[in-house]
């Protein structure tokens, strides 16, 4: 049973989602335009908590006990293509071939609009930008995921799809946003090989760090493999495995001709002092040996968590090697409430994929992985209102 103050809430919130497109309102607009909601666990945006707590805490020692803050906020940071030579190394990339960002969304704004040809390939579901982005000369050809299949993405039936639709440019993400399917690299690698004729491949690997292929779950990254391909673009979110979404922080991994075409047309100074202070934290060895224990520390608990979603009764969890995990709730819940109801009853924020392209006519939720004790109450949450609606029917 619904309140009639929770309806209330709920249209002020649906409101906010609609004047936020195909992007969940930020926590900050949240609280601006619904005062007094309380937001205790955040499974709507995508990162790793203990990263952040790292970073955190090499923001306090480094920068704020120092007193070092001041210079970095007081001085203009430095050039792309200086804080690119200092990634060389960490990358195993050369420095002419590292396009650092503002978010890896920048790096695929340039890419659609500088480098794609006229005809696009975008598998869905996806992450919006990557036919949002498309300039008004592009036509869009949306290659379709099936829930019958999990949501995986068959290489052979894609390639074919290409061929076919004569596109000239492909997008994929790897992990996929939102469904988790993974790509494993050698398949990855075939289906690289099979589009080298083609402009552009846009290869996103955003939450790579969350997959892996081994018993010691090492990451899986194809940034060399790509660096050698002349018409591949690999971009990197830093937001997602580091937790540092409010620094804006990624690159794109492409032929030293197109990191030149766009360090020559406005993307020279892009890059904020917090994000640099990062990035030379990421060229750190230290850094990188403490990063590794906390991604151990979060892909166990996610794999934890996912296990237990999928016990839940009336959720289908889609498989992941992501940081998330799609979800499909029965027919018996309602699913423009389930996720407002988790907010208002419960603090918890979750992913509604209605107005995700090629999911809007289900029953999807995304959910983001957390520490373990806010995914137990993400969980408590998800089976509180699926209980809730199924009485009220």
């Amino acid at each position: 049973m619904v309140t009639d103050h929770e309806r209330h809430v709920l249209s002020i919130l649906a409101e906010v989602k609609a004047e936020s497109g195909s992007h969940s309102p930020s926590l900050f607009t949240l609280a601006d335009r619904v005062p007094g909601l309380r937001v205790s666990v955040d499974a709507c945006f995508l990162s790793n908590p203990y990263a952040t707590d790292l970073f955190i805490d090499r923001l306090t020692t480094d920068l704020i006990e120092t007193g070092a803050m001041r210079k970095v906020l007081e001085s203009y940071p430095s050039p792309n293509s200086h804080i690119a030579g200092l990634l060389e190394e960490t990358l195993g990339v050369d420095r002419s071939q590292i396009f650092v960002c503002s978010g890896a969304i920048e790096a695929i704004q340039a890419a659609m609009h500088r480098f794609a040809g006229q005809r696009v390939g975008v598998i869905l579901p996806t992450f919006s930008p990557y036919y949002e982005y498309a300039r008004p000369d592009q036509e869009i050809e949306f290659f379709h995921l099936s829930k019958n299949d999990d949501f995986a993405l068959d290489v052979d039936a894609f390639l074919t799809f290409v061929r076919e639709r004569r596109i000239d440019t492909v997008c994929v993400i790897n992990p996929n946003n939102p469904n988790g399917a993974y790509v494993p690299n050698a398949e990855m690698r075939r289906l690289l090989a099979e589009l080298a004729d083609l402009p552009l491949v846009i290869l996103d690997e955003s939450f790579v760090d969350f997959a892996w292929e081994d018993e010691e779950r090492n990451r899986t990254s194809l940034a060399s493999e790509a660096a050698a391909m002349p018409n591949v673009v690999l971009v990197k979110s830093m937001s997602k495995d580091f937790g540092i979404a409010g620094l804006r922080a990624g690159y794109a991994i492409m032929s030293p001709g197109r990191v030149r075409e766009l360090l020559e047309n406005g993307y020279l100074w892009n890059i904020s002092g917090l994000s640099e202070f990062f990035f030379r934290l990421f060229t750190e060895p230290r850094f990188q040996s403490d990063y590794a224990k906390v991604r151990l520390q979060y892909i166990d608990e996610a794999l934890a968590f996912f296990g237990a979603i999928a016990d839940v009764d009336g959720v289908r969890r889609f498989p992941t090697m992501a940081n998330f995990a799609l979800v499909e709730l029965d027919s018996a819940v309602p699913i423009e409430l389930a996720a407002p109801l988790m907010l208002v009853r419960h603090g918890v924020y979750v992913r509604d994929c209605r107005d995700k392209v090629g999911l809007e006519d289900g029953q999807y939720l995304r959910i983001a992985s957390r520490k373990g004790f806010e995914n137990e109450a993400i969980l408590d949450a998800l089976r509180s209102v699926i209980a809730s609606c199924r009485t009220a029917v």
